[in-house]
Order: C-alpha cells, then structure tokens, then sequence
C-alpha cells in the first residue's frame, strides 16, 4: 500500500510537470528569438536616418560602424544604382544573404528574416532619396537565438526534479502514517492470537485506524479479563472443595489403623493435593472484583448461624471451643449468599488447618450504620507476617497454603468498598476483620477509610468492650 500510493504520487507529480514544463521550455525558446531579432530590428533602425539623407559611402560606412552590430562584423547595407548613367550599386559589410533573397525584399518592401550560414539574417528595407530601396542586413548568430534556453531548460528540469522528489516524499511519509499503524494492528493480532495476550497497539495514526486500535485494545482487555475471570473461578471453585476436604482429612485421621483406613487416608491426601495444584495453577490470575449484581445481598446472621452449624460439629470432634456473638437479629449486606458463605469458609477452614486441635476460636458479627463487621478470632499462634498473608499466592508462612482464601475474603470486602485487616486477637492468636460497606460502593479504599476512620476507631472501642465481656473462660 506504500509503495502504491509513491508510484500514484510519481505518476501524477511527473505528468504535471511535463505539462507545465514542456509549454514553458517552448516559451521561453520563443522569447530568446525574439529578443535577438527585435536587438536586430533596432540595430537596423540605427541606419535609417543616414540612407534618408546619403547613400555615399564613406557616410555609411561610418553609420554602420557606430553601431554594436555593425563594429562586430554582423551589418551589411545595399544600395541600389541610383540608375543615372555612371551610377553602381554600394554594398558595405559582409553580405551573407542570397541575392534572390535581397531582391524579395526590395520589391516587397517588407522586413523579412532568411537563414544562412551560421545563424540567421534579417533583412529590413528602408526607402533613401532616389526613390529606391536599400537593404539593410543583419546577421543573428544561431547562438544568440537561442541564448539563455538551455539554461532555463536545466532550471525547469531540476524544478521538475525537484517536486517529483517532494512529492515521492511527502507521499512516502503519508503512506507511512497509514501503513504503520495497520502493520501494528496486524501484528498485536497475530501476537494476540499465539497467546500473548500483553499485545496492545498505540493509538495512533488517522482517525480509522486509531478507532480500530482501540476496538483491538478494548477487545484484547476483555480477552484477559475473560481468561482472568475464567481462571478465577477455578480457583474460587476448587478452593471450595477444601471445605468437605477438611472434614474428610479429620475424619480419616480418626478411622484408626488398617489397610482400609491407609487407603482412605492416602486418597484423601491425593485429592487434596489435586485441588492445592490447580488453586496454584490459577493463583496468578488477575484479581477482579466479586460480581455481586444489582439487588444481590443476604442476611449476614442466617449465612454466620448456617456455616458456624457446619464448622461446629467438627470443632467439637475436634475439642475446639466456639463461641458466636451478634447473629441473634437479622443483619443485612450487599453481597450475594455463595459469596459470603465461601469467604467464612475460608476463614474457618484456615483456623482448622493451621490451629492444633483443641485451639479455641470465635466468630462475631458487630453491625454498624454504615459498615457491618465479621471478626473471626482463635487462639493459636498467630500469623507472624499479616501483609504477606494478604499477598495473593503467599501463605504468610502456614505450609501447604496457597494463599488464595485470604484473597476471596479481601475480594468479598472490597467489592462493598470495605477490607480486610489480620492482627491479634483477644484470644492470643490471630483476629481476620472482615469489613463489608453498607453504603455505595467506592472505587479507591483510601477514600472510604477517611469517610470511616472515625466510626471506625468507635468500632475498635466497641470491640475491645465487647471482648472483655465474653472473653472468659469459654476461650
């Protein structure tokens, strides 16, 4: 496409020039002649005066000297016989025209211009006393016909040289503004389409092709964003699965010993290690925000009671003690049940999995006007590195964590504008905050803890309270 647009340019800036160039080369050739034989016609004037009132001579051959052309050689006059017995013809200079050619103009009376030898000769007729005509001859070299032509040639052919590279130019670089960025969107589709989906093409170049590259731009975002959210729910889902995988690791370690305990055991472990593979393998996708659609929401307190039936029967297998606070009236939050319900899991399955058995924990539910807050406390050993348990793929130092569930409940948080903070319990061991906003939703955490940071310093002093109240023995 480039180089068709240069040959167009070529074409049309070279037909131009020739039908510009060609007529003026003409013109100017035209001009040249008639500037040497009007030079001509005024050095033949120049003698006029003297045949009008002499034809002897010495008088004219002094006239005809004092004139440019007649001192370089290049005037002749003919004088006829006056036609009085005794009288000759008076030629002075070099005759270079035919006698026939000089006998025409005589009888015609006309000036006339005839070629010869070397150029050129005009011949003007000029009347004297006798009645007669004289002729005056002047010759124009060939070289002063065309004098200063070849120049002008040359100044129009490098003129002519000059726009057709312009133009080549010009049309080069407008090619180049168009080629380029379609030779960028080609290539971000063929990378695009082997797999890398970093491919993106600056917007760029006319408007067309800077619309394409954004149509291609926002379409490869949805490509990522689909394989993200794709990988995402493989992970959410396949972290699901360690819920029942708890329960049946615990279980299996209490069926005793014999070959079908060990084999219970030994699937159990293959399963689990299934599932921790492809929650690593989709650890890298990109973290979304919980689709919760318009009107999605729940009781918080029925999803708590519910989950905390499930855990609490393993927990007293277990020797755990549990203790559940403020799910006695209905509390409502702006996320879908599932969510809410996976995001509690994960939390209880880690106090499970990283607590010795016997390790006491809690879970509360403190509701606010503007925030509801689910804490979920044990008394283990802690978590030593709270941000990098936050990291998405890190396990803050539990063995065989991948990380993820940590990141389904931050996901959970922020998609109401809330978040999600690790510190130390009451209980001695680890404390999960679970913030989940009430009020519209906000794009940036920072702004919604400076809405919130008085309330929540009031929260921490309610909490603190309500710790000291229920804190006892039963932890």
């Amino acid at each position: 496409m480039r180089w068709a647009l240069v040959k167009v340019s070529l074409a049309v800036t070279a037909m131009v020039v020739v039908a510009f160039a060609v007529p003026l080369g003409l013109v100017i050739k035209e001009m040249a002649s008639d500037r040497a034989f009007s030079n001509a016609e005024r050095q033949a004037a120049a003698i006029g005066p003297t045949l009008s009132i002499t034809a002897e001579r010495d008088p004219l051959e002094r006239a005809v000297m004092s004139t440019q052309a007649g001192a370089a050689g290049r005037m002749a006059v003919h004088v006829p016989a006056s036609g009085e017995p005794g009288s000759v013809p008076v030629d002075i200079g070099i005759r270079r025209a035919a006698t026939a050619d000089l006998a025409t103009t005589q009888r015609l009376g006309r000036a006339s211009i005839t070629d010869v030898r070397g150029g050129s000769a005009l011949l003007q007729p000029t009347a004297i006393g006798t009645g007669q005509i004289a002729v005056v001859e002047v010759f124009v070299p060939e070289g002063e016909v065309s004098n200063g032509v070849g120049t002008a040639w040359l100044v129009l052919g490098g003129v002519g040289i000059a726009l057709i590279i312009g133009s080549v130019a010009v049309a080069d670089r407008l090619g180049s503004r168009m080629v380029t960025p379609a030779q960028r969107l080609a290539g971000a589709a063929h990378d695009l389409g082997e797999g890398r989906l970093g491919a993106r093409v600056p917007e760029e170049g006319p408007t067309e092709l800077r619309s394409a590259a954004i149509a291609f731009n926002a379409m490869a975002d949805q490509v990522v964003q689909l394989l993200a959210n794709e990988r995402e729910l493989a992970a959410d889902l396949s972290h699901r699965l360690r819920t029942p995988l708890t329960v049946l690791r615990l279980n299996a370690a209490s069926l005793g010993e014999g070959p079908a305990a060990e084999q219970t055991r030994t699937a159990v472990e293959q399963l689990e290690r299934e599932v921790d593979t492809i929650i690593r393998t989709a650890r890298e996708a990109k973290p979304q925000t919980v689709a919760n659609g318009p009107g999605a929401g729940c009781d918080a307190s029925e999803v708590v009671r519910e989950r905390m039936d499930f855990w609490s029967a393993l927990a007293e297998d277990e020797g755990r003690k549990v203790r559940v606070a403020g799910v006695d009236r209905p509390v409502r939050i702006p996320v879908a049940r599932p969510e809410l319900a996976a995001a509690l899991d994960a939390l209880l399955g880690n106090v499970f999995r990283h607590t010795p058995e016997g390790t006491a924990f809690s879970v509360d539910v403190h509701n606010g006007d503007d925030a509801v807050i689910v804490l979920v406390s044990d008394a283990g050993a802690g978590i030593t590195d709270p941000e990098a348990a936050m990291a998405r793929g890190n396990s803050g130092g539990r063995d065989g964590s991948t990380g993820l569930g940590l990141d389904i409940v931050r996901r959970v948080a922020e998609s109401t504008g809330g978040d999600v903070r690790i510190g130390s319990s009451v209980l001695g061991g680890t404390e999960v905050r679970l913030w989940l906003g009430l009020g519209p939703r906000q794009g940036a955490q920072g702004e919604r803890r400076r809405g919130h940071r008085g309330t929540e310093r009031r929260r921490r002093r309610g909490l603190s309270r309500s710790h000291s109240r229920v804190g006892g023995p039963d932890h």
